[in-house]
């Protein structure tokens, strides 16, 4: 049972860590360099989708690792998947208080109404969000070392 936790926690975390990636360094990145709003655009609804999506998968990895943290504290590598769920733990006060703020805002724009400086918040977002991934890959690599 200790096993199917633990790859079923890796695997969440992992794949959370694909769609952070995904979203730092190549799909913002192509909304950036659209011509007009159309970036914005999308930014507001990447914000929307996945404002809606990543709460429950942020709070359910830390779940899952804080359950393998407790069911496998007798195990090799407890202290790897305490030290994980730590850094899972930071990543989402990073969202709720850095992130979520910034991209709450920014489910609201319009190409109409725009703040002067919207630019500057993506890019306060943006220094955020890369912030925050290397904090998942550090986790999911403490989680992936702790399988071994």
């Amino acid at each position: 049972m200790l096993n199917a936790l633990e790859v079923f926690t890796t695997v969440a975390v992992g794949v959370m860590v694909g769609v952070e990636f995904s979203v730092a360094f190549f799909v913002n990145p192509i909304l950036n360099g659209l011509p007009d709003d159309n970036g914005l655009r999308g930014r507001v609804l990447g914000a929307r989708l996945l404002g809606a999506v990543m709460p429950f998968w942020y709070i359910g990895s830390l779940v899952l690792a804080a359950v393998w943290a407790v069911t496998g504290r007798n195990h090799d590598g407890a202290g790897l998947v305490v030290t994980a769920a730590a850094l899972l733990i930071v990543s989402v006060v990073m969202s709720i208080v850095l992130l979520v703020p910034i991209n709450d805002r920014v489910k609201t724009w319009t190409a109409d109404g725009l703040p002067a400086d919207w630019k500057q918040q993506m890019n306060r977002w943006d220094r955020f969000h890369y912030v925050r991934v290397a904090v998942l890959i550090a986790a999911f690599t403490l989680l992936v070392t702790a399988l071994t």
